[in-house]
């Protein structure tokens, strides 16, 4: 199905993201699957529409990440 929908530039980006990011790839697969059932899909999915599609899931889906440094007092510190 995605054959017929994606270009092929567009399903060699989707392979490579595959490669690196399986689950992003998926969600994108099953985005892209589900406004092509839906009719909102009338041509070819280009790479460009791809890209802005992953950037739209992108902020979506950001996580935020926060590191938090403990530091072992030791026994020579001063207090």
């Amino acid at each position: 199905m995605l054959t017929r929908i994606l270009t092929p530039e567009a399903r060699a980006r989707l392979a490579r993201i595959a490669l690196v990011k399986p689950d992003k790839a998926r969600g994108v697969e099953d985005v892209i699957l589900r406004a092509a059932q839906m009719g909102q899909i009338v041509e070819k999915v280009s790479e460009e529409r791809l890209i802005s599609l992953l950037e739209q899931i992108n902020t979506q889906t950001t996580k935020e990440t926060k590191v938090t440094i403990k530091r072992r007092q030791s026994v020579l510190d001063d207090e």
